[in-house]
């Protein structure tokens, strides 16, 4: 009898046991930086999806600066709607698998909105558990024009991005290399294992070609690559007035170096891809480079400016364009979500929807029928190897 006691006291105390651990496990998504491990009845659960480590990490943890300094920004503010914000931030590793996990992961953990990922690949990666959770993605730097679009063409429901498309700056690269540039032929360099950079290759040579321009030839690198002396003589041989090189900065940094040591004398265009602080450590003092881009510190806007001085206070650094992109995507699910009304992820993506005239540090944005963004185009130049702004391109 005392023995079937003990064994029954025993099963009460385990019993007890998990059911305590069970009411106290709080959320098991991600690192919450708010502070909060509320149910989310007085919270708002963010979800954050960032390459904060791996091979693009460049691009996520800039992004992921500007994000934060915002999100910390509108909870010292009160929040939203009366909420704080639970920010949910978890490293993707710069990997596609990785990045799938982690968007399911937080729409498990129950996050109203998907912020992120930074590359086109990853963020389609992501895109499944967005969708099949119903749960809005805002992507503030995948360029690529499938995001927002399936293979048939069709908007994805719950897909959003606040950056322009490749294809949006590979015609306005080819817009300035005809009439700012004045070039009436141009060589084509690309990775040929990115829909990047072939996206923006494609875009820039249909456009060039019915302004009246000529491609002389295209050649083809791959990523990882580190001598493009031989792909770069046979352009040399072709001499061309443009030299439009899209793809990201490992690679385009020292393709700018080796054609300059080459003799190519051409100006080099390229897109987003080139900012990062390292693409100029890899160029050297390269000068005639242009690339379009999101944003300039040296924008004197008000409203950049006063970003330029809280960021550099913050992180005691100068701002670049993707601290400008993250940060702008704060504020800009923000604006969406008090105009939704309430928490609600269906509302939510109503007013994503709805979005006219935002007004970020990056340019006014307006969602189009697509989901994508209305906004203009920053060009900018390298000179002796530093970064200056030289002028906004705006859509025609």
């Amino acid at each position: 009898m005392k023995k079937r006691l003990l064994v029954a006291l025993s099963m009460v105390l385990v019993f007890s046991l998990l059911i305590g651990c069970s009411s106290n496990s709080g959320n098991s998504g991600g690192t919450s930086t708010s502070g909060s491990s509320g149910s989310g009845a007085d919270t708002i659960k963010v979800g954050v999806n960032y390459e904060l480590t791996g091979a693009v990490a460049s691009y996520g943890v800039d992004l992921n600066d500007g994000l934060q300094m915002a999100l910390e920004e509108i909870n010292d503010a009160g929040g939203i709607l009366g909420k704080e914000l639970e920010i949910m931030t978890m490293d993707n590793k710069s990997s596609d698998t990785e990045s799938a996990n982690v968007s399911a992961r937080l729409a498990r953990d129950g996050a109203v909105v998907l912020l992120g990922p930074a590359t086109s690949g990853n963020t389609k990666a992501a895109i499944p558990a967005a969708n099949e959770n119903k749960i809005p993605l805002i992507s503030a730097s995948a360029t690529a024009d499938d995001i927002t679009l399936d293979a048939q063409g069709n908007v994805r429901p719950y897909i959003f991005k606040t950056c322009f498309s490749d294809s949006f700056q590979g015609v306005m690269m080819a817009e300035f290399a005809l009439n700012d540039l004045a070039g009436k032929n141009a060589a084509i360099l690309a990775d040929s294992t990115s829909d990047y950079a072939q996206g923006l290759s494609k875009a820039f040579i249909e456009t060039f070609e019915a302004g009246g321009g000529t491609i002389l030839g295209t050649e083809a690198y791959q990523a990882k690559e580190t001598d493009f002396r031989a792909v770069l003589t046979n352009i040399k041989a072709l001499n061309p007035e443009i030299l439009f090189v899209p793809g990201y900065y490992e690679e385009t940094g020292l393709i700018v170096k080796q054609a300059r040591e080459l003799g190519i004398e051409a100006p080099i265009l390229g897109a987003d891809g080139y900012e990062a602080p390292k693409f100029s450590e890899l160029a050297g003092e390269a000068n005639d480079v242009y690339y379009s881009s999101h944003y300039s510190p040296n924008d004197t806007a008000e409203n950049v400016v006063n970003f330029n001085t809280a960021f550099e206070a913050k992180y005691s650094k100068q701002p670049n364009a993707f601290n400008a992109l993250g940060y702008d995507l704060g504020y800009f699910f923000k604006d969406a979500l008090e105009r939704a009304g309430e928490v609600d992820s269906e509302k939510l993506k109503a007013a994503l929807e709805e979005t006219d005239g935002f007004e970020g540090v990056t340019g006014v944005v307006s969602i189009d029928e697509f989901h994508n963004p209305v906004k203009s185009i920053t060009i900018n130049q390298v000179v002796n190897g530093e970064t200056e702004f030289l002028k906004k391109l705006d859509p025609k």
